[in-house]
């Protein structure tokens, strides 16, 4: 029934135990997991950047390289949680793009027939709430989405 699992992971230890359970689930279900980890855009605020101009474009390349080996990192760790449990996953990063967007472009690139992801993120506001990305998950989405706590 679900046989193209995406897992939604940025780094954290809730996003990891949303992996583990991924994995199981799949294992169960004779499904594949996609590990799936997104990168906001770059934005830079300066006030008063009316009067003055500076040339950004350094600052948002070496922004974005830093993104890239984040999510580098946070994708091979989640390939050492799954060789922990004696399996492969697949890897995606989707840059550029708000956490519940990119998970929802994810899920329509792949096909897939379940999303499974934390309660929250790694952001420090309402870590008692549901996450704002989660819930826009659920709000967005016509896969069935399993929520990790």
């Amino acid at each position: 029934m679900y046989a193209n699992i995406i897992c939604a992971i940025d780094g954290s230890d809730l996003s990891t135990k949303a992996l583990r359970h991924a994995i199981a689930f799949a294992a169960k279900a004779g499904g594949k997991v996609t590990a799936v980890t997104v990168t906001e855009p770059s934005v830079i605020v300066a006030p008063g950047a009316e009067i003055m101009m500076v040339d950004t474009s350094s600052i948002i390349e070496d922004l974005e390289a830093a993104k890239a080996e984040s999510a580098k990192k946070i994708l091979a760790d989640a390939h050492a949680v799954a060789a922990e449990a004696g399996t492969t996953i697949a890897g995606m990063h989707i840059a550029n793009s708000p956490a519940a967007e990119g998970i929802l472009h994810a899920g329509k690139e792949i096909g897939a027939d379940l999303v499974v992801m934390g309660s929250h993120g790694r952001r420090g506001l309402g870590r008692l709430l549901l996450g704002s990305q989660t819930a826009e998950v659920l709000a967005h989405t016509d896969i069935p989405v399993l929520v990790i706590k």
